[in-house]
């Protein structure tokens, strides 16, 4: 999908967190949202700190740790300036590990939560009082995943569900609490997406044989879970709040 002649996030300013990889789901988005015209302000560890520089081509780079709430209200007061306001927050960024619970320590599981799931806190309660200011149908989307809806499993441990499942919670309750001030929140849950999270883990045998087992027989690739976090960022969805949209290719039908 491209902009072309409908741009359905048109003037709309956005935040998308954890885009800095370019092979990532994060930086499909950020693609896919300056297509439909929208301006924004991609929040990533990855980028050296410093002032919000003015918007080049529709966006703007900004460092941003989502496991520290101070590193959180910079960024998002940073990327406000250079937006000139805040009416969409993408939630992507996040950490996978396989580590099963026998073999996790207290630190492995504790940073797990602090990046997906308490980095999802920090950063939507740093934007709230801009996205409470939208006048342009604010929506908030999630990053959860599959393994929440199965328990794990393949390349995320015990520690990565737990994390995802409460993103999922976490979103279902702000739907509830921001639906009457205009807000709302969905999330989306990949299956197997071809990331530098996935390629090559898996062997090549074990590969063919996941694929096999997938009703679409095949991974899906960033640009597809960027496209339902299009419709859930956008006014297609304008009747939609606390839903979970599966992009999983049938791995996983509940």
């Amino acid at each position: 999908m491209t902009g072309g002649a409908l741009q359905l996030l048109a003037g709309k300013r956005a935040i998308v967190t954890g885009g800095a990889n370019p092979r990532g789901i994060g930086a499909a988005v950020v693609d896919l949202f300056l297509a439909h015209g929208a301006s924004v302000a991609v929040l990533d560890h990855a980028y050296p700190d410093g002032a919000a520089a003015p918007l080049i081509q529709g966006r703007v780079d900004l460092h941003c740790d989502v496991s520290r709430a101070a590193s959180c209200e910079t960024a998002l007061m940073r990327a406000k300036e250079a937006l000139g306001g805040i009416d969409i927050l993408v939630n992507n960024a996040g950490i996978v590990a396989a580590t099963r619970i026998w073999d996790l320590p207290e630190d492995e599981f504790r940073r797990m939560i602090e990046v997906n799931l308490t980095g999802t806190y920090n950063v939507t309660h740093a934007a709230l009082p801009a996205l409470l200011e939208s006048t342009r149908q604010p929506a908030i989307v999630n990053l959860g995943s599959t393994a929440a809806l199965r328990g794990g499993g393949l390349l995320g441990g015990s520690h990565y569900a737990a994390s995802k499942g409460g993103v999922i919670s976490f979103t279902k309750a702000l739907a509830r609490e921001l639906g009457p001030r205009g807000v709302r929140a969905n999330c989306v849950a990949p299956g197997i997406i071809e990331t530098d999270m996935t390629l090559g883990k898996f062997g090549e045998n074990w590969e063919q044989e996941l694929k096999q087992g997938i009703p679409l027989q095949r991974f899906g690739s960033p640009a597809e879970v960027a496209q339902a976090i299009l419709f859930l960022a956008s006014d297609l969805s304008s009747y939609s709040t606390g839903i979970v949209v599966d992009v999983n290719g049938g791995f996983h039908i509940h």
